[in-house]
């Protein structure tokens, strides 16, 4: 009685536990065929490389439009930008979504920066505010000339 319960507990006894609860075929585990496993696993290693041929595009497109944004403010250029582009291929184009966003942005920033945009902020503003402002801007700036200089 005390050897069985030694041999259950793996502790010593003279058998060795039998293979067969676990087999050595994959294919069996999975309660498939060989064929099928192969078929299955073929399938997963393309499912994986097409899932990374798309992140590597994506991250190409984002680098694509960084790039175009550094061009813009004329910031300077990030190698690691240049070398994911050139990973993905040069053929990498900005999705619509983002070049929608950044022409929106273009053309917001281009009628703020103009002469008319800012004679309509002119007209928004009231005239009260901006005599304040510049009473505040003046005063000051007479104020830290008086402390830099002592003349005044």
């Amino acid at each position: 009685m005390v050897s069985n319960q030694v041999k259950n507990l793996g502790l010593g006894g003279g058998e060795e536990k039998s293979e067969d609860s676990t087999p050595a075929d994959p294919a069996a585990a999975a309660g498939m065929t060989r064929e099928e496993y192969e078929e299955y696993q073929k399938q997963l290693v393309e499912e994986k490389m097409q899932r990374d041929a798309d992140f590597l595009h994506k991250k190409a497109e984002r680098a694509t439009l960084r790039v175009c944004l550094r061009e813009k403010y004329r910031l300077p250029k990030s190698e690691q930008d240049e070398n994911m582009i050139q990973m993905a291929g040069d053929d990498v184009d900005v999705p619509e979504e983002l070049l929608k966003m950044v022409d929106e942005d273009a053309t917001e920033e281009e009628e703020k920066d103009s002469i008319l945009g800012q004679i309509q902020n002119l007209q928004n503003m009231d005239m009260d505010q901006i005599k304040e402002k510049a009473q505040a801007t003046f005063t000051e700036m007479k104020t830290k000339a008086e402390e830099k200089c002592s003349l005044m």
